[in-house]
């Protein structure tokens, strides 16, 4: 999969503006500022493909880039607490119309600081993804802001607090040094070939 090929195909903002899929989707979910662009960036090794802002809550778009015809799919950042009920409840009218929509969802790659417990929300979106029987990996994101001891005493906590989830992977991911970039690819193709 030649990635450097990848471009922004379209945002949008409400559910009813999403266009049929009848491609193969790999999503990015997770909480506001956990690094998702980053994450997309480097993917793509591009500098701001993916748009990285530094105010929490931005990205209240779905936004779909194409990759060799498979599209990567950046959802909006949840769990923000200084949007308006009104913009929560588009939020949450957004997400349950993509994923409810019929798309091919080969995997949603879901990201979490590592150097926090994971949220409720993390929990929450998790538990939607078993229900609903899309398969999903576990990222890691700011491992290199822990130091050696903190990381892996943070990786051990980390099997434990995701142990009900037993089949998802869990990948500690850097976007400065690139480490479990590979891996992160590697399962995004596994899954896109299943």
């Amino acid at each position: 999969m030649n990635y450097n090929k990848a471009f922004f195909e379209k945002a949008y903002g409400i559910s009813s503006q999403l266009e049929p899929s009848d491609s193969v989707e790999i999503a990015f979910a997770g909480r506001s500022n956990v690094g998702k662009s980053s994450l997309l960036n480097k993917i793509f090794n591009r500098k701001s493909l993916a748009r990285v802002s530094s105010v929490p809550g931005k990205t209240i778009t779905i936004n779909f880039y194409d990759v060799d015809s498979v599209k990567f799919v950046d959802l909006p950042g949840y769990g923000y607490a200084k949007i308006s009920k009104e913009e929560k409840e588009r939020f949450g009218e957004l997400m349950e119309g993509y994923f409810k929509s019929g798309r091919n969802i080969k995997l949603v790659v879901q990201l979490v600081d590592m150097r926090h417990k994971p949220s409720n929300d993390d929990f929450g979106m998790l538990d939607f993804m078993k229900e609903m029987n899309i398969p999903f990996i576990i990222v890691m994101t700011k491992a290199d802001k822990l130091n050696k001891t903190q990381f892996k005493q943070r990786l051990e906590e980390s099997k434990k607090e995701f142990e009900e989830y037993e089949n998802a992977k869990l990948i500690p991911f850097s976007s400065q040094n690139g480490l479990g970039l590979n891996e992160v690819k590697s399962e995004i193709e596994k899954a896109i070939e299943n």
